[in-house]
């Protein structure tokens, strides 16, 4: 008699099956689930632990990236792209050296080497998959073997997504040598390119990587809204970048020791904000199913 109530309750008299909320309601409801669900989950600690794994996959990626659209385009039209590159980055810091060491190695890089570097460079798809399930409370087997071959299709599409970046180089050199207008304007320009090409991979981690994954639409809208704030946060970078700090005071004066921690703490808040689009992006597809 009980059982039956309740399910007559749940059913409406014309015998549909109840609704969940709609996209309106449930986005109003996405921030207030959003902190109760990051209530009791130790956020700084999955964020630390996936930029261990990015730390170790960060390098193999980019060189992988490099030498996949070398192959594509040619050797020569990379080479004058990172020239762009590398002229567009500030150097106070050093970084046009470490972009350019970085694209000599990928473009130096042989088949066998290739191959050898997909290993280090899926370990960013486990520790992805480790921090999402444990922030959903997921039992999962086989996590880091799931994780690593879920992230492959990212790095086949790594090249285009690179080459994006790189094409716009040229505009953004002209934009910013050209006075406070057109600087604004560069940066704007490179605010929504790099928004494009980080949101389509979030979008892929979120519904392929994740192990209780929501569907392709809300996916989507989780993938490129998380994405916008991360490209915030990597123009952050940038202009932190162009600032004359001492990297190496706090480390007996060696700034390589100064910058490697500066790049891992920009990592780490940019995983937390990753890790915090995916528990919203969860929540809002709960919301979305709920009557």
């Amino acid at each position: 008699m009980t059982s039956a109530r309740a399910a007559s309750s749940e059913v409406p008299s014309g015998g549909a099956a109840p609704r969940g909320r709609g996209w309106r309601e449930a986005l109003r409801a996405v921030p207030r689930e959003t902190r109760t669900a990051l209530r009791h989950h130790d956020l700084l600690l999955f964020g630390a632990g996936v930029t261990f794994y990015a730390a170790i996959a960060v390098v193999p990626l980019f060189v992988l990236a490099v030498w996949l659209l070398s192959l594509v385009v040619g050797t020569e039209r990379v080479e004058e792209l990172a020239a762009e590159l590398v002229e567009a980055l500030p150097g106070a810091l050093g970084a046009p050296e470490v972009a350019g060491a970085g694209i000599d190695l990928g473009l130096s890089l042989g088949p066998l080497a290739a191959l050898v570097a997909v290993l280090p460079a899926s370990l960013y798809g486990e520790g992805l998959r480790r921090a999402y399930a444990a922030l959903a409370d997921v039992d999962d087997s086989f996590v880091g073997w799931r994780g690593r071959l879920a992230v492959l299709p990212v790095l086949v599409v790594a090249p285009l997504l690179l080459l994006a970046v790189l094409a716009v180089t040229p505009l953004l050199n002209d934009l910013f040598g050209a006075g406070p207008g057109p600087r604004a304007l560069g940066v704007y320009v490179a605010l929504n390119v790099d928004w494009v090409v980080l949101s389509i991979p979030l979008t892929w981690s979120y519904r392929v990587v994740a192990p209780d994954p929501p569907s392709w639409r809300v996916a989507a809208v989780g993938g490129f809204v998380t994405g916008a704030f991360v490209a915030g946060f990597l123009q952050g970078f940038v202009l932190f970048l162009s600032l004359p700090v001492d990297l190496g005071a706090p480390f007996g004066g060696s700034v390589a020791v100064g910058a490697v921690v500066a790049v891992l703490l920009w990592m780490w808040l940019l995983h937390l904000v990753v890790l915090v689009g995916y528990v919203a992006t969860r929540r809002l597809q709960r919301l979305l199913d709920t009557p």
